[in-house]
């Protein structure tokens, strides 16, 4: 009999870019994960946001996040990781 042991690995936001409407969250493990803006509710606030806008984001402090100071808006990793609430 096997025992699942659930480790909580912890990852950190490394860099934000876009393609289209589409965000693409870089962690330090080296995945990237593709974030559709237009699919995802609790991004339509920087799916409205200019080109300008998207590009001046920030890491939260120990990487557990993304923040655009001038939108007054962010996320964590733990939601991007989440297929809980895409829609």
């Amino acid at each position: 009999m096997s025992t699942l042991v659930n480790e909580k690995i912890e990852v950190k936001a490394q860099r934000v870019r876009f393609v289209g409407d589409l965000l693409i969250l870089e962690l330090s493990d080296g995945r990237n994960i593709s974030l559709p803006m237009e699919k995802i509710k609790w991004l339509a606030w920087l799916l409205k946001a200019t080109p300008e806008q998207r590009g001046k984001w920030s890491i939260l402090p120990h990487g557990y996040g993304v923040y655009w100071e001038e939108l007054d808006d962010g996320f964590e990793v733990e939601h991007a990781l989440s297929t809980a609430e895409l829609v």
